[in-house]
């Protein structure tokens, strides 16, 4: 035991002995310390209880139940689990978080309604909810008791179980009084709480509020009863406080205009408002919650002006507080004249200034003849300002209350109510006045009730489990409660007191003492003064100051100033302080701390007081009021909660264990504690008992009787009797016991786990010493066979090297060899070589010399001949030249004399012809010479060169010897500039040597620099390649993402908005039901049933199909009121209108009547000619009929004389066998079978004939009517609009095309007497022959006799359609017009238009009634019509007998042939066999081509929704007919509508559907079968809307002839929609009657139920889990939930639904049970193991397989499993490293953060060998987590619908293939 933290945890580490003075204990913070033990008592500290009990729900499971275990587990479930609720027994201990935490949300709420108790964690809507569920089982109101300290949270405790009841419950009319009872909440926080130093919303009141339920328990007002208002903080606040809310309210919204007159401001200029110094309290806007609390008192029905006048009242006290007043003198005082305060004040209350002036500062005293005014002293006036203020205050609370509870009131019964108690705990300060006495007496009695109610619930629970027992020693505080009340008690003596005219609080002191001090033990008094005393309360020690306790007993107020207050002139005012003798409400007031506060308590209201009652002692009125309080309590049954504050700092989650321990010991609940560790505490069931401990028996030991076995085992285990006691049920065990259970049990399993591994880890070293054996011999194998292996290579090196030198020393050897010899060759070579070319060389100089010298002595010839020669040439030229310059001159000369010339001239040509002549003898001659000079010249020429190159070879020796001299000195020459050359060459090379090493050095650096640069730039464009790939794919992936999430933002926004429709839907649904319900209880209340035809709206057109399926949503016999409601909807212009149109139609009216009377004239005339014609044909029909009648009687005798013989002949050889094949009556028989059938194909084409002239005839006299009045039938045909009288038109036309007489079908009675039975077995078995013998010649009977009636209806008929073919024809273009104006009109004028069409049709038809005529045709009309459509349903049968008939015939005659053939085998020839009787060849009739179509009459359509939906049954359809049959039947009767272009009756057809639909699902809802075979069928019928709607997105995967039977006249798109949303309402209620089904199994089967036996252990439970609110109803499994899934699938399946829409709801099946169990999970401890973590994982492995069975794996239900999955890993993964918290964070990605810390913190060990998860694991989650963007919800919503859709799903059935059974009674309904 610590001073400070009053107890501390500790382990002993020393075995204690008897007789130790101390003990060696070690602390959890590691320290070692030495407990010495008390000397006198030795008494040890207490025990802890075992781990896995540390933080239980319940404190009443645990093993040791003292003190410190109470206060360690509150403090481990509040510090570490962040659990602020636990049980206590029947208390629920609610610690203050001062943390906004989110567990009361609508969720919870759902989560915790419906649930027992003691099923999840404890909670405040789990006390309110077995209120609720005790107060519906058991008939008994019931009471929730919240009691605590200021700041303990009593206030937000109610509140939350008000807004459970206001939310499970609902109310039971429009009035919302859930809302109002929420509302009064904010309305007494305003003018009830205040901040105080312990609590920013303290409540200064206790009150009590009833909320009333009706049988229904649905809640339906409230009332409210209020105590104790500390009335003196209206005029004093301490430091730290503030005064009430509502004060502060106002002054904040001063600036408000409708404020501006209370002239208010801040709240620091108001003495009553800033004595605590502390106006503002952080978090709060007191402008927003003024808004608040303005809106609470309009709700109640609290109007403005009230709210204004309750204003000026609180403004009008805080004025009067300003009011200043003065000394005068010792004895008196003043109020200065003209104090704006005093003014603002008198403005506000309506008073006088002089009178309240005046009696602020004076008092009247009154003497039995006299009457004084004595003046006031300062202090005393100011207190009787206050006192003024108090009382003002508290008439005003009282009238808010009254009228809160006349707002909560309500007219119905209430049934029974359920109480909420807030009022203040067990309080205990430095100074106790007369407040705390108030608060303490009330809690003795809380107390006491307390105690007994405990007490008897454990008395009950003894002997409901027959133990034996004792009394219980529980305090008791009577004895307290007598000392306060009893007569010359406390409170007695303090009123008598208070009535003696000098009483003072010192003389009341004194008679305490005197009375008892000596008497009772629980009064001392204190030992320093003489006023005060000490109480023994039932949680501790009081010491009361009695200062003060006179004056607030009597709290007295100036009557002068009342009298002031009631003669004011407002009104308000006036009404607080009426009948002042009277008490508004039962409200005591009281409160504070210390001695300044008063009391001030009103008697109850019902009460009848007398004059004198006012003036009763505040302790009497309040005693009076807690023994009403007490008388209430005791007739309900009681809920507790007790509030704690962990710290008088306002942390959160701070928890001051001394603190805690107080208020434990003063609200009762270790008090709990020790009543029950007196008795059995721990209680098991044998169940329980048996699968906890288990391990601790024997297999012996373990019997078929779980009881009995229980018993065997528990006395070896326990040997002390008197520490168990077996009940009935369960097994009960005195404090300590589970304990040691639980300690046998841990040692058992360690003493299993020692031996496990001890055998694994055996098994472990046994197998690593194997395998290292086996690797051993393995690698010794691998080393040996290397090391030979290196051998054998080495081995094989070896020879190889030896051969390889043998081989190579040949090799050199040969090689060097090879090498000489080629040497020696080579020398030889080149030496021969060499000598060869020496001598070469000087045969070659011989040769060039010899050459030279040739050369040079030709040369040298040459020269001098060409000397010569030029020689020669020059002299000849020299001679010449002189020659002819002679000439020349000569020639001058001549030239000058022109006679010489002249004379030249006459024998020029004479000489030229002669020099001609001459010069070509001269030529060829000169050729001649020529030639032999050439010769000459050529032999010359070869001599002189022979002797010129001899000279020239000469001369060439001697040159060259002189050359050869000069060229030595010339080659020395050019050897010396060589070298010069050579030198400068070579200095140029080297310095181009030295410039390219440069260029290449410089070149190579380039290179080498251009390398790196280009490297760089390769490496930089690689880079930038990379770059850009990893941009390009970080775009590219971003750009995915991005479109990804758009995509499923899109679907995501998609999904939303088509819940949000779905759930408008839903709403919608919801609001019709509850118009429904009303309008039930309206008829039943009125009981009165208004007679009349009832109608409903058959004017709109199809596109109007939002307003036809509103206005058309009654039923059918609901259709008057729906007419009388439009009709009350019509104002008066709008009736107005409809007279104008009327007139206007009436006047329309007659003039069509007026041209239909001309047409009619028309029409007589034409026909009479017509008759003419008719008669001439009708003759000659009469005469072909008599005729055909004479055949067929003649044929008819001659088959009565065939059956005739037939009979004789039977009836002659009946005895011999005469009717064996070949026989004579055999071959009669067989003659007359032959015969028959022959007779039957004459028939049948005598009828082909007949029916050929009747359309012939037909044909004629329709073309003469054409011919006659083609603009009566061509137009009007084609336009017909009624129903009848086109569907009669159409009927005609096809049975004068395919006319056959029929008649009903044949019910023959044969006298079986005229037939003995032998004839007929001898004739077939059943005489069939014979009956199909007789049913032909009745047929053919009945087809004359049908003929004829047939032809005498024609002419009527003729004559009743010519008259109704004008009429429809303009009755059709009204229609349309009518038509075409309503589709150009909006939506309202529609409704208008249609609303004139229908009272112009309606006054039309009665106009037409009142005619007598046409009603009679018309009657006539309809008569024939369905006897035509009679007779031709009889055709079609007739033909499927005739048809049926001659098939069994054929059967027959091929039966007897064959019998025939086999007797008379032997017998018979082959020729006989040729000679058989040819049957004619049979034509027969070609089927009727249906169209897919099903025509109805309109009188039929009840009959048809009424067969088909209404009493219609799932099972037998969906068993043995094909799946959508009543949607396809439907949409076959709809098709046929619209084939006829009947508007109408498409739109009622549709209408009655929907309406039936919801009728039936309404009737049936709760049963999933027809809701599932609904949803079918309508998807079904929807489909085909669609498919058959003529639109090419829906044709698509239509067959030709599908395409063919689409809808032709009608756009059905509005009420696809319809239909849709209807679909969408049965899903929704599919879900639900499937949640419904599931709801109890899910818990049970995935959480509770072990499926895998032996994993988890049941722990200790306490008092909650064995006091369920129902009992139980048996235990449902994994299985069971598996076998109700297969069931709604298998249902599902057989219906026919859309395999798309099934997965949708197995998709929905199983986030329900994910949500559910995941949510259970978060809100039960004891489910958050490890175990159950495997449990869970395995029952989700079930459910995968149960998808996979059904091929459901991808409809998306797998993965609304993943959030309970990861839960379930969470609870076995470890929680202990920072890897192991980013591993949680990595895997949990579907749970919240919320919801991971909640299991977390929930996360128990169920054995020993668990271990928690540490607070720094837990925030170091928090702190990974903390970036999360994610809702803060902490449970799933289990009411989330998916939204659904309807893919189209088209269907290959064909229409005209479908067969109608005539199980559904539709026999009314022809195909088409």
């Amino acid at each position: 035991q610590s001073s400070k933290e009053v107890w501390k945890s500790a382990e002993l580490t020393k075995d204690y002995k008897n007789g130790d003075a101390s003990l060696h204990l070690m602390l959890e913070d590691g320290t070692n310390i030495d407990h010495k033990l008390d000397p006198k008592t030795k008494n040890l500290p207490y025990l802890r209880n075992p781990d896995i009990l540390v933080g239980e729900n319940d404190l009443t499971a645990l093993s040791y139940l003292h003190e410190p275990a109470v206060l360690h587990n509150l403090k481990v479930r509040f510090i570490d689990s962040k659990l602020i609720y636990t049980y206590c027994g029947i208390v629920l201990v609610a610690i203050n978080p001062y943390e906004t935490l989110p567990i009361y949300g609508t969720d919870i709420i759902n989560a915790y309604s419906g649930q027992n108790m003691g099923d999840m964690d404890p909670h405040i809507f789990a006390v309110a909810e077995e209120a609720y569920k005790q107060m519906a089982r058991d008939e008994r109101n019931q009471s929730i008791i919240v009691s605590g300290e200021s700041g303990a949270g009593k206030t937000v405790s109610a509140k939350y179980a008000m807004r459970y009841f206001a939310t499970v419950s609902g109310s039971a009319s429009e009035a919302n009084v859930e809302d109002k009872v929420l509302a009064s909440n904010p309305i007494m926080e305003a003018i009830g709480n205040a901040k105080t130093t312990r609590n920013d919303n303290s409540s200064r009141f206790g009150k009590y509020i009833e909320i009333g339920f009706d049988t229904r328990y649905r809640i339906i007002g409230a009332n409210m009863r209020t105590y104790l208002l500390e009335k003196s903080r209206v005029v004093f606040q301490a430091d730290e406080e503030r005064n009430y809310h509502i004060f502060y309210q106002l002054c904040a919204s001063a600036h408000l205009p409708e404020f501006k007159n209370l002239r208010l401001s801040s709240a620091n200029d108001f003495l009553y408002t800033r004595q605590g110094r502390s106006p503002v309290i952080d978090g709060v806007d007191d402008t927003k919650e003024l808004c608040t609390t303005r809106n609470a008192f309009t709700l109640l029905g609290i109007n403005e002006s009230y709210q204004m006048g309750l204003f000026q009242v609180l403004a009008a006290i805080l004025h009067l507080g300003n009011v200043e007043i003065k000394d005068r003198d010792s004895d008196s005082s003043l109020i200065p004249p003209n104090n704006r305060h005093l003014t603002a004040f008198c403005e506000l209350v309506g008073v006088t200034y002089q009178d309240m002036a005046q009696w602020l500062c004076h008092r009247k005293l009154k003497t039995a003849t006299e009457t004084y005014v004595k003046p006031l002293p300062r202090l005393q006036a100011t207190n009787a300002r206050d006192a003024l203020s108090k009382h003002i205050y508290a008439k005003l609370f009282n009238w808010i209350v009254e009228h809160v509870n006349k707002a909560l009131i309500t007219n119905v019964k209430q049934h029974s109510f359920i109480g909420v108690l807030d009022i203040y705990g067990f309080e205990t300060f430095e100074i106790n006045s007369f407040e705390q006495f108030c608060i303490n007496y009330a809690n003795e009695k809380l107390q006491q009730q307390f105690n007994m109610h405990v007490f008897k619930l454990e008395q009950e629970e003894y002997m409901k489990e027959q133990i034996p027992w004792t009394l219980i020693d529980f305090y008791d505080n009577q004895p307290c409660i007598n000392l306060i009340e009893a007569k010359m008690g406390i409170l007695d003596l303090l009123d008598e007191e208070c009535k003696m005219p000098k009483g003072s609080d010192d003389s009341w002191a004194q008679k305490l003492y005197n009375t008892h001090l000596k008497t009772c033990s629980l009064f001392e008094k204190p030992r320093m003064s003489n006023r005060a005393f000490i109480i023994q309360h039932f949680a501790d020690k009081v010491e009361y100051q009695c200062d003060g306790f006179l004056e607030k007993n009597k709290d007295t107020v100036n009557e002068e100033q009342i009298n002031v207050m009631k003669a004011s002139k407002f009104d308000l005012l006036v009404e607080l302080f009426q009948d002042e003798e009277k008490a508004t409400s039962p409200t005591g007031q009281v409160p504070g701390t210390g001695g300044r506060t008063r009391l001030s308590i009103k008697p109850d209201k019902g009460r009848d007081t007398k004059s004198k009652e006012h003036k009763k002692t505040v302790g009497c009125q309040f005693r009076n009021s807690l023994q009403m309080l007490m008388e209430t309590l005791n007739a309900t049954t009681p809920h507790y909660v007790r509030c704690i504050k962990p710290n008088d700092f306002k942390l959160a989650f701070s928890f001051d264990p001394k603190r805690a321990v107080q208020q434990l010991r003063a609200c009762g609940v270790l008090e709990t504690i020790r009543i029950s560790a007196a008795g059995f505490p721990s209680r098991w069931t044998y169940q329980e008992f048996f699968s906890r401990y288990r391990v601790l028996m024997k297999q012996k030991d373990v019997l078929p009787d779980k009881k009995l076995t229980c018993r065997n085992v528990l006395e070896k285990l326990v040997q002390d009797q008197d520490k168990y006691q077996f009940g009935k049920t369960k097994i009960f065990f005195r404090a300590g016991q589970v304990a040691y259970l639980e300690k046998l049990r841990a040692d058992k399993l360690r003493a299993a786990c020692i031996r496990i591994q001890k055998t694994i880890r055996c098994w472990l070293a046994r197998k690593k010493y194997l395998r290292k054996r086996c690797a051993a011999i393995t690698i010794q194998r691998f080393t040996r066979g290397y090391q030979a292996r290196c051998l054998a290579k080495f081995m094989r090196r070896t020879q190889a090297a030896t051969i390889i030198q043998k081989y190579q020393r040949m090799y050199v050897e040969k090689r060097r060899y090879r090498q000489k010899q080629a040497a020696a060759l080579a020398m030889q070579t080149i030496l021969r070589a060499y000598m060869a070319r020496q001598k070469y060389q000087a045969l070659l100089r011989e040769a060039k010399a010899v050459i030279i010298q040739k050369r040079i002595r030709g040369w040298l010839a040459r020269c001098w001949y060409k000397r010569c020669l030029h020689s020669i040439v020059y002299l000849q030229c020299c001679i010449r030249r002189m020659r002819a310059k002679r000439e020349l001159k000569k020639l001058k000369i001549e030239a000058r004399s022109v006679e010489h010339f002249k004379k030249l001239n006459k024998g020029m040509e004479n000489k030229i012809m002669q020099l001609q002549r001459k010069i070509d003898e001269q030529s060829k001659e000169n050729r001649t010479i020529n030639d032999r000079l050439v010769g000459l010249e050529s032999s010359y020429t070869a001599e002189s060169e022979r002797m010129r190159g001899e000279l020239g070879r000469l001369r060439g020796v001697e040159e060259d010897a002189k050359n050869k001299a000069n060229q030595v000195s010339s080659l020395l020459e050019e050897l010396e500039r060589l070298k010069k050359e050579l030198s400068a060459t070579q200095q140029e090379k080297k310095t181009i040597e030295d410039w390219a090493q440069k260029y290449r050095d410089e070149m190579e650096k380039m290179v080498s620099e251009l390398k790196d640069q280009n490297g760089l730039l390769k490496k930089e464009k690689d880079d930038l390649n990379r770059s850009i790939q990893e941009q390009s794919q970080q775009m590219t992936e971003k750009m995915t993402r991005a479109i990804a999430q758009e995509t499923q933002q899109l679907e995501t926004d998609l999904n939303e908005e088509r819940s949000r429709y779905q759930n408008l839907l839903t709403e919608h649904l919801r609001l019709e039901e509850k118009y429904d319900d009303l309008k039930e209880e309206m008829a039943l209340s009125s009981n009165v049933s208004k007679p009349g035809h009832k109608r409903t709206d058959s004017t709109h057109s199809s596109n109007e199909s939002e307003y036809t399926y509103n206005s058309e949503y009654a039923e059918l016999e609901d259709g008057s009121r729906a007419r009388e409601d439009v009709t009350r909807g019509i104002d008066t212009s709008l009736t107005l209108k409809l007279q104008k149109r009327l007139t206007e139609l009436e006047q329309e009216k007659q003039s069509l009547r007026n041209e239909l009377e001309n047409k009619e004239e028309q029409f007589q005339r034409a026909r009479a000619r017509d008759d003419e014609e008719f008669k001439k044909a009708r003759g000659a029909e009469l005469e072909y009929e008599s005729l055909k009648r004479q055949e067929l009687e003649s044929e008819n005798k001659k088959l009565k004389h065939d059956l005739a013989e037939m009979r004789q002949s039977l009836l002659g050889n009946a005895a011999t066998g005469a009717g064996a094949p070949g026989s004579p009556a055999y071959k009669v028989l067989l003659d007359q079978l032959n015969a028959s059938c022959e007779e039957l194909e004459v028939r049948k084409e005598e009828v082909l004939i007949l029916r050929s002239q009747l359309v012939s005839q037909k044909e004629a006299m329709h073309h003469k009517e054409t011919m006659t009045e083609p603009s009566v039938y061509a137009a009007d045909v084609s336009k017909l609009k009624d129903a009848e009288v086109k569907q009669a038109y159409v009927g005609l036309k096809d049975t004068n095309r395919y006319f056959v007489p029929t008649s009903p079908p044949l019910r023959l009675h044969v006298c079986m007497d005229s037939f003995p039975s032998p004839d007929f077995h001898k004739l077939n078995e059943d005489g069939e022959l014979w009956l199909v013998n007789q049913g032909l010649k009745e047929t053919i009977r009945l087809l004359e006799q049908q003929l004829q009636t047939q032809r005498r209806t024609y002419d009527n008929e003729v004559e009743a359609l010519r008259g109704e073919l004008q009429n429809v024809k303009e009755e059709n273009n009204r229609q349309q017009q009518l038509l075409a104006q309503n589709l150009q009109l909006p939506p309202e004028a529609r409704i208008e238009a249609s609303l004139q069409h229908e009272i112009t049709r309606l006054t039309n038809e009665n106009l037409e009634l009142m005619a007598e005529d046409p009603t009679a045709s018309r009657e006539a009309r309809v008569i024939i019509l369905r006897r035509m459509v009679d007779l031709m349903e009889q055709l079609e049968k007739q033909d499927r007998t005739i048809r049926k008939l001659k098939k069994q015939l054929k059967v027959y005659s091929k039966r007897i042939g064959e019998m025939g053939a086999g007797q008379t085998e032997g017998q018979t020839s082959p020729g006989q066999m040729v000679d058989e009787p040819i049957h004619p060849v049979n034509i027969p009739r070609r089927e009727k081509d249906f169209q897919g179509m099903l025509e109805y009459k309109k009188e039929d359509e009840l009959k048809l929704v009424k067969n088909l939906i209404l009493e219609l049954k799932p099972r037998g359809v969906a068993v043995n007919l094909i799946p959508g049959l009543p949607a396809y039947i439907l949409f076959m009767c709809l098709r046929h509508a619209d084939y006829v272009n009947d508007d109408q009756k498409v739109r009622t057809l549709l209408t009655s559907t929907i309406n039936s639909i919801k009728k039936i699902l309404k009737k049936r809802g709760d049963d999933f079968e027809t809701v599932s075979f609904w949803l079918a069928n309508t998807c079904r019928f929807l489909h085909c809307l669609k498919q058959y709607s003529g639109d090419e997105q829906f044709m698509k995967h239509n067959t030709s002839r599908q395409n063919e039977h689409c809808l032709s006249n009608f756009d059905l798109a509005e009420y696809r929609q319809v239909i849709s949303d209807l679909a969408i309402q049965i899903y929704q209620q599919l879900i639900k009657c499937m949640e419904n089904i599931l709801q109890p199994m899910i818990v049970s089967g995935m959480l509770e139920h072990e499926t895998i036996q032996g994993v988890s252990g049941v722990k200790p439970t306490g008092l909650r889990k064995r006091t369920s609110s129902i009992a139980d109803e048996g235990t449902y499994t994994l299985d069971s939930i598996l076998r109700q899934l297969s069931a709604f699938h298998s249902t599902m399946c057989q219906h026919g639904t859309d395999p798309e829409l099934i997965k949708q709801v197995v998709k929905q099946q199983f986030y329900i049970i994910g949500a559910v169990t995941l949510n259970n999970l978060l809100l039960r401890k004891d489910m958050c193991s490890w175990s159950k973590g495997m449990q869970i994982r395995y029952n989700v492995s079930q459910l995968e397989e149960w998808l996979r069975d059904k091929g459901l794996m991808t409809c998306g239900a797998k993965e609304t499993l993943e959030p309970l999955i990861q839960a379930a890993q969470l609870l076995q993964v470890k929680k202990k490293t920072d890897e192991d918290a980013e591993a949680i964070c990595s895997m949990c990605l579907a749970l919240t953060t919320a919801q991971i810390v909640k299991v977390l913190n929930l996360y128990t060990p169920v054995n020993e060998f668990e271990e928690r998860v540490s607070v720094a694991f837990i925030r170091t989650i928090q702190t990974r987590l903390r970036d999360r963007c994610e809702s803060p919800q902490l449970l799933m919503d289990t009411k989330m619908i998916y939204p659904v859709t309807f893919p189209f799903n088209p269907s290959s059935l064909a229409l005209e293939t479908i067969q109608i059974p005539g199980s559904l009674n539709l026999a009314f309904l022809t195909r088409v």
